[in-house]
């Protein structure tokens, strides 16, 4: 069981990395206006625009399941059930929230849900 303190490092961990993302999604946006903005003279640059598009969205996305992540841990965190495995409802070892501290498996049902994927 994780103690207070454990629990307000983790709390401050992932609203500093919340703060982070929405920083990113601000910059991203910024980006992709920058990017709309530019008038593509060629194929050339027609081509680079939609690559640059393509590559914002997909980090966005990525940035978007993270964000999401990191809020269901925060709610966690408020109704006192941080730390235990969605599957199988044991406890997360600290190990494990300290490597990734949105986690929402232990090791071993990580490991049973990445073999059910491949």
């Amino acid at each position: 069981m994780l103690s207070q303190r454990e629990l307000e490092s983790f709390r401050k961990e992932l609203e500093n990395m919340k703060q982070q993302i929405q920083s990113n999604f601000n910059s991203s946006s910024s980006e992709l206006d920058t990017l709309r903005d530019n008038e593509p003279r060629d194929e050339g640059d027609h081509a680079s625009v939609e690559r640059g598009h393509a590559i914002v969205n997909t980090l966005m996305d990525k940035q978007s399941e993270k964000l999401e992540a990191i809020e269901r841990s925060l709610e966690r965190i408020k109704i006192g059930t941080y730390g235990i495995c969605d599957a199988c409802g044991e406890e997360i070892s600290i190990e494990r929230l300290k490597v990734k501290v949105f986690a929402d498996y232990c090791i071993s049902c990580r490991e049973v849900i990445e073999k059910e994927r491949a």
